[in-house]
């Protein structure tokens, strides 16, 4: 598999770390199967840090009453509630960035693609919850904005194994995505 990476300029890499907070994890809308990914991100957050490589955190920051979203999910990811921050695990730093997002895709009306391009980053490692609903949504619009896409394996996850399993699919056949391992991410970041 590391012949998919090969060709890629890792200084023009960024991790993208989607939705991976305590609502999501152990709060209102816990997903059992995040346990599963946690120590692997931990793993990719530590490698790209160490090679100084972004890491951006794509998080759910809804309004309570208004966001369209909460009407289909409930009440979850509010904007300044413990619900909404990243989970302790990951230990976000003070080089990473935030950046909040009122629906599923990282990208819809966020400022995200703009911090992408003053980074000079052309791929995007995407890993978090849940793989198909806002990693795909993020993986949509990174494919037509034109990133590279890589997304991990064992660094992502969704409620159910029917719904991660298609999910990846979705993302390696309509975006192109090459879908590695953590590892494999780590040997390419330490090349």
């Amino acid at each position: 598999m590391e012949d998919m990476l090969k060709g890629l300029d890792k200084k023009k890499v960024a991790i993208i770390v989607v939705d991976m907070l305590n609502d999501f994890v152990t709060g209102s809308l816990k997903c059992e199967r995040a346990q599963d990914i946690i120590q692997n991100i931990v793993k990719l957050l530590d490698s790209a840090r160490e090679h100084k490589i972004p890491v951006i955190f794509s998080n759910d920051a809804h309004i309570k009453g208004i966001d369209h979203e909460l009407a289909l999910w409930g009440d979850h990811g509010i904007a300044g509630t413990k619900g909404a921050e990243v989970i302790p695990e990951l230990k976000v730093s003070k080089i990473d960035f935030i950046v909040p997002k009122r629906r599923y895709s990282g990208f819809f009306a966020t400022h995200l693609d703009i911090l992408l391009r003053e980074l000079d980053v052309d791929t995007l490692v995407i890993t978090g919850l849940h793989t198909n609903i806002c990693v795909r949504h993020t993986t949509a619009d990174a494919f037509c904005l034109g990133y590279k896409i890589i997304v991990p394996s064992d660094g992502t996850n969704a409620f159910t194994e029917k719904d991660y399993e298609e999910g990846l699919e979705y993302l390696k056949m309509v975006y192109g995505a090459k879908i590695v391992t953590v590892e494999e991410l780590v040997k390419f970041f330490d090349r």
